[in-house]
């Protein structure tokens, strides 16, 4: 099936402005920007034709180009990243299968969570949406509920049904459970996804949905327009992985990338 890997990248935003230029030190000294470390990221995911960075920005045109990243240009207009993918692939005309969006602030984003979205749409092609979900362990439900205690925006979690349908995304820890719960089943929202060409050249067509706007969550109007979502549960394989929502995560997502650099030249080493 004809894959392309879109990059939202836009520079305005409300907790983090200019959020993709932001300049991570990697190992030995070497710094690069969020946006270079998504793409990198995305440029390992099998069986893609072609990745780009989709952008309103200059700014963030001009970084994508100095790496070698192709560019898409798209409008202000665009409220969030499924918007800018739409725009982008009518503006190259884009006649394939499946188009990946590829969060630009998630470059801790193992590529075989992309690659069984893609085989979930090879078994099952009627898939109009697939988007990762992880359960999470306790150390990382425990960042999640910190994260909130303190106010702040951390990952999403979803609920699906038997059938791994979407029931419901949100940026509260869903379902509730009580605190004397061991290993509750709450899984994160990996913000990959993963639509059906004709799925994606809807979603323009429709309006912000009400869900979608109190939640701050694209995939919301999927729902409220009777699109099914598919969760592709997916293995970590003991990687930590974080989306960069705050200026506090650049620390954290550096210590984890570093952390990886390390465990990969220790395995190519034995």
């Amino acid at each position: 099936m004809k894959t392309v890997i879109i990059i939202p990248a836009r520079y305005s935003s409300v907790r983090f402005p200019g959020k993709p230029l932001v300049k991570l030190s990697i190992s030995d000294g070497l710094r690069k920007s969020l946006i270079q470390l998504s793409w990198e990221a995305a440029c390992r995911v099998k069986k893609v034709d072609m990745v780009y960075v989709a952008t309103d920005d200059e700014r963030i045109r001009v970084e994508a180009e100095t790496f070698g990243a192709k560019v898409i240009m798209t409008s202000k207009e665009c409220k969030n990243g499924t918007e800018r993918c739409a725009e982008a692939i009518k503006i190259i005309n884009f006649e394939g299968d499946i188009v990946v969006n590829f969060q630009g602030d998630a470059p801790l984003t193992p590529e075989w969570f992309v690659e069984d979205l893609i085989r979930s749409f090879e078994k099952n092609p009627d898939t109009q949406v697939a988007t990762p979900v992880l359960r999470l362990d306790d150390r990382s439900l425990k960042e999640f509920r910190l994260d909130r205690k303190a106010g702040r925006v951390g990952g999403t979690t979803a609920v699906f049904d038997n059938n791994s349908n979407a029931l419901y995304f949100s940026k509260e820890i869903i379902p509730y459970f009580d605190d004397k719960r061991i290993n509750p089943p709450v899984f994160h929202h990996v913000g990959v996804y993963a639509y059906s060409t004709e799925t994606l050249l809807n979603y323009n067509l429709w309006k912000e949905s009400n869900l979608e706007a109190l939640e701050g969550l694209e995939q919301l109007r999927f729902l409220e327009n009777s699109h099914s979502i598919k969760c592709v549960l997916v293995d970590s394989k003991g990687r930590l992985f974080w989306e960069l929502n705050n200026p506090g995560d650049v620390v954290r997502i550096e210590e984890v990338i570093n952390k990886n650099k390390k465990k990969g030249k220790k395995n190519e080493n034995t």
